[in-house]
């Protein structure tokens, strides 16, 4: 049984007879009757994409996934190609598929990342928790300006855009937490 809090981007579960699909975490609202978890699901059986709202308590089937270690071979407009290591048999997902986790990785990566299977179909990537990026662009720190915990956005080389330190400048490899997109340390 999986529980609400234990969802995240790329996670698969079964709500009554439908197969779902996590694709966008869009935060969390707590009220008088609890936390409420909104995402981003899509159907895997019609294809079809919503948003949903869950209580915090609720509890949901886990679904049977097969898991295959495969590299990012390259990007073709909105589709990722993959590469099974073992039988370099190509796989393809949209970006939409990969939701959020399309912004962690890059064709040059030299990780593996599990693609999650559904009765013979890729449906989604569970990644690394940390990857290492390196940063293309960002403002100049200001000299002083370092009171509190101070942080500026910076561009990815996966274009991703993530709010990163002040010391961090243009070429610094940094490495990030790839279920919440935070900056964890800089790399040496």
């Amino acid at each position: 049984m999986l529980v609400t809090s234990q969802l995240r981007v790329g996670s698969i579960f079964k709500v009554g007879t439908d197969v779902l699909v996590v694709q966008r975490m869009l935060g969390q609202k707590g009220g008088r009757n609890g936390m409420v978890t909104k995402m981003r699901v899509k159907n895997l059986l019609t294809g079809g994409t919503s948003d949903l709202g869950l209580d915090s308590g609720e509890k949901f089937d886990e679904v049977d996934l097969d898991l295959h270690n495969m590299k990012l071979s390259y990007i073709d407009g909105e589709m990722y190609v993959f590469l099974d290591q073992e039988t370099f048999e190509q796989y393809e997902l949209t970006k939409d598929d990969l939701g959020d986790n399309a912004s962690y990785i890059t064709p040059e990566d030299d990780f593996d990342v599990e693609i999650t299977f559904y009765e013979g179909k890729p449906v989604g990537v569970v990644l690394p928790i940390a990857v290492d990026r390196t940063i293309t662009y960002c403002e100049p720190g200001i000299k002083g300006d370092t009171s509190g915990k101070s942080t500026k956005p910076a561009t990815l080389d996966s274009g991703f855009v993530v709010q990163v330190p002040l010391f961090c400048d243009i070429g610094t490899k940094i490495k990030l937490d790839t279920r919440d997109g935070s900056f964890v340390e800089r790399v040496k």
